[in-house]
């Protein structure tokens, strides 16, 4: 989704096949998470650990030199990709593709991560993780962690691409709520609670078909699955949908600078 031309036309039926997708990703980075405990000391700050000229978490510290070296491969080139520590991230070795962008330029101002961050470790975390520390494995958790949080970051800052292509479909409709910055009159036009209702049952199914043990004995007890599906379904409900939404808000407010 990241350039725009005669094979890559931008439609909801194209979002909404890539957000299915991305469906897939976070059900499984998921399961990879919650095989650890919650593990606070990674979240500390500042850090139990000596970090020279660091005085954030050890988390921070290790995510931080992942997004720097992934800007230097060119990851944040793509709009599809929003860094969670923007500040002084290094540049791409690797040149932007020539390509006509398919978001308004206002789009690289909205970005929710730290939104995203805070639920994360404060609210996500203790619903689908035991409370304890496991501190062998700091780093396969903090990698888990950053997989998760990139596969969650993308999928809610698609809510510039659904929002950008309503836009062009209703422009007359959008545009007098956003020359009159009306944020409510937005979220009122942008919500399909029958839609939302199919995503929390989709990714409930989801849950359960990939959080199950395969055996290839018929006659084994039913095990409970790797993730319980009400969770996931609540994950979408409370918190990956609203931040899309506020996404497509905040993005359709800039769309006529």
């Amino acid at each position: 989704m990241t350039c725009h031309g005669d094979d890559n036309k931008l439609s909801l039926d194209s979002i909404r096949d890539s957000l299915i997708r991305q469906e897939d990703t976070i059900i499984f980075n998921l399961i990879e998470r919650i095989k650890f405990p919650t593990n606070p000391t990674l979240y500390k700050q500042p850090s139990s650990f000596n970090i020279s000229g660091f005085s954030g978490s050890l988390f921070q510290y290790l995510f931080q030199e992942t997004e720097a070296l992934q800007s230097k491969v060119g990851r944040y080139i793509s709009p599809e990709e929003n860094p969670f520590f923007p500040n002084n991230l290094p540049d791409s070795i690797i040149p932007p593709t020539k390509c006509t962008p398919v978001l308004h330029s206002a789009a690289e101002s909205v970005n929710v991560n730290e939104k995203i961050l805070d639920v994360y470790i404060n609210q996500m975390l203790p619903l689908f993780c035991t409370e304890a520390d496991d501190i062998g494995n700091l780093a396969t958790t903090a990698a888990c962690d950053i997989q998760l949080l990139q596969a969650l970051s993308r999928r809610i800052h698609y809510g510039k691409f659904v929002a950008e292509v309503k836009f062009r479909d209703c422009t007359n409709e959008y545009k007098q709520f956003i020359l009159a910055q009306d944020r409510d009159a937005l979220m009122k036009l942008l919500t399909f609670e029958a839609v939302e209702e199919m995503v929390k049952k989709r990714v409930a199914k989801k849950a359960g078909v990939f959080g199950q043990e395969v055996t290839l004995n018929d006659s084994a007890k039913e095990v409970k699955g790797k993730v319980d599906p009400s969770l996931v379904s609540r994950l979408y409900d409370e918190w990956i949908m609203p931040l899309t939404k506020l996404v497509e808000v905040e993005y359709l407010l800039r769309r006529l600078d």
